[in-house]
């Protein structure tokens, strides 16, 4: 009998198994099954991972685009549970244009050829809203090299796409505000020069036509003709020049409190009574508006350049709206625009249902200059005076239009929290003086100087004169005569006319001071309004605005101080 031999065997020869287990073979197995199980931890450890995900939408596709895996990012980003998604094409999260175009499929293409694709656009959830997605996607191929699907990842960059938008937004209106802070300085010097030439054009055009006024009438009628035609083209190229000053935020100010409501009803009927039977003018206040302060004649001449340009707009007739009411401009606002600072305001717009505007004219509608209009039939200078007028009175000023639906400018006007002075009062009425009286002048321009000594004494006044500051000062530290006023540029080298006249009243106490400037400085206007109790004359001047101007000054009481 054969028996059963339970104990060790031991194998010959020639026979490496022989029915046994080989040496080391029962540690290769175990090795075998614990890297196996380390293998499937670690596996349910990177799918736990992914699943726990919620920022990424990460999921697989097979080789045909179908849906094989979805995380909870995925859910989230995208609206579809597991089950409503798994076995779907992903196309289905593409617009219905881009599904057109073939794109989902284009995009599988080119990351199977080139190993990897990455994108970004618009991205469908379940509910049809759309969003911005960054998009990645990686082929997955087995050891043969063989493509079996694809792993994608999406993240949601509307929140982070909406901010660039944000700032590439505020960077474009900074840069405009730049651009126009630079031409301003441009134009404000440029003005500056041609406002003294003006004065010393249109000064000695009228002193031409007093030396005719002797002369035979017959020779003399075509000189006067041509001089009346000099001087309506200088007279219209001082108010291009004012609109420049205007742009160039330059202009005196005499800012006032203003009922914005009475203003809103009182240019509706002007505005009713100037653009013509073919343009319906409405004229909409707001309940309980705020007061603001601003020069009235101003804010006119703003609105009725912004109605004009809309009546141009609209040659076949139409609808203007004025209509104002209260509004906070918040820091969402002011970061997309950021010229202006957040705060309370009294919103004026001025909408018509014109032709509108392309966005490249809009982008240089308050450019000086530019114009749509044909060759003489604009300047260019209206949309830009309207613009430094809002910008020196503090304010903001928007503009909206779209091509055949019209316009509509914003101007927003700070609101004013202080109480309205009560000294605020016109000065008396005065009886008109009869000249006689001494005034020293003091201008640095030896054209514009000669110009105004001579209508002074035409017009029977004691005129002394200086070039410069200094030389005005020691006149009156020596000079005898009585001094009833000090007529003096602002713009001077070495020392300016408001130093001179500082020094005047303290030399002279009573005098009585006119300055006269080609445009305005921070020495006699602070934050676009003129300083109490400073007077001013614009250049350029002409013999009956200084005549008169100088005639109220000398007429008007002497303030208490």
């Amino acid at each position: 009998m054969r028996g059963t031999d339970h104990g060790p065997r031991e194998r010959g020869p020639g026979k490496p198994n022989g029915g046994s287990e080989a040496p080391g073979q029962g540690q290769f197995e175990r090795q075998a099954a614990a890297t196996g199980g380390a293998l499937f931890e670690s596996e349910r450890l990177f799918r736990l991972l992914v699943q726990s995900v919620t920022d990424y939408a990460i999921y697989m596709l097979d080789a045909q685009g179908i849906v094989t895996s979805w995380n909870a990012g995925a859910e989230r980003i995208k609206g579809y549970r597991a089950d409503e998604i798994i076995g779907r094409h992903f196309s289905v999260f593409y617009t219905d244009k881009d599904r057109a175009a073939g794109i989902p499929d284009r995009n599988l293409e080119i990351a199977a050829r080139e190993g990897k694709f990455e994108t970004e656009g618009c991205r469908q959830r379940k509910d049809g809203s759309q969003f911005w997605a960054g998009v990645v996607i990686d082929p997955i191929r087995n050891e043969k090299g063989e493509l079996v699907g694809f792993a994608k990842i999406t993240r949601d960059l509307t929140e982070r796409r909406n901010a660039q938008n944000e700032l590439n937004k505020a960077r474009e209106q900074l840069f405009q505000m730049q651009k126009l802070e630079a031409i301003g300085k441009l134009t404000g010097g440029v003005a500056h020069d041609f406002n003294n030439l003006l004065t010393i054009i249109i000064g000695n055009i009228e002193i031409a036509q007093r030396n005719l006024e002797n002369e035979p009438a017959a020779p003399a009628t075509k000189l006067r003709r041509f001089l009346v035609n000099a001087q309506a083209g200088a007279k219209r190229a001082a108010a291009l020049t004012q609109r420049l000053l205007a742009f160039a935020r330059r202009q005196p100010l005499d800012p006032k409190p203003l009922d914005v409501n009475k203003f809103i009803a009182n240019t509706g009927e002007f505005l009713g009574r100037t653009l013509g039977e073919h343009v319906e003018v409405e004229a909409v206040g707001g309940g309980a508006l705020w007061p603001v302060e601003v020069d009235v004649a101003q804010l006119e001449s703003a609105i009725l350049n912004l109605a004009l340009n809309a009546r141009d707009a609209m040659p076949q007739g139409g609808k203007l709206t004025v209509e104002a009411i209260n509004t906070y401009l918040d820091h969402q606002y002011v970061r997309a625009n950021p010229e202006v600072a957040t705060g309370q305001y009294v919103m004026i717009s001025v909408s018509d249902t014109g032709t509108g505007m392309s966005p490249e004219i809009l982008a240089h509608a308050f450019e000086p200059f530019f114009t749509t209009k044909a060759a003489g039939q604009g300047t260019g200078l209206g949309l830009a005076q309207v613009y430094g007028f809002v910008k020196q009175s503090g304010g903001h000023i928007k503009v909206y239009s779209e091509l055949g639906e019209g316009t509509t400018f914003k101007i927003y006007l700070p609101r004013l929290t202080a109480k309205v002075s009560e000294d605020e009062m016109p000065p008396a009425e005065t009886a008109g003086g009869q000249g006689g009286e001494t005034i020293l002048v003091v201008e640095d321009d030896p054209a514009v100087l000669d110009y105004v000594v001579e209508v002074l004494k035409d017009l029977n006044y004691r005129v002394l004169q200086a070039t410069e500051g200094y030389t005005a000062l020691n006149m009156l530290l020596h000079e005898s005569p009585r001094v009833d006023l000090l007529l003096t540029d602002v713009v001077m080298p070495g020392i300016s006319g408001r130093a001179v006249a500082d020094q005047a009243q303290r030399l002279r106490p009573g005098i009585k001071i006119l300055f006269m400037t080609g445009y305005s400085q921070n020495a006699i206007i602070h934050q676009g309004r003129l300083d109490p109790g400073v007077n001013l004359i614009q250049k350029p001047l002409s013999q009956t605005q200084l005549a008169n101007r100088i005639r109220d000054i000398l007429d008007a009481p002497v303030r208490a101080a």
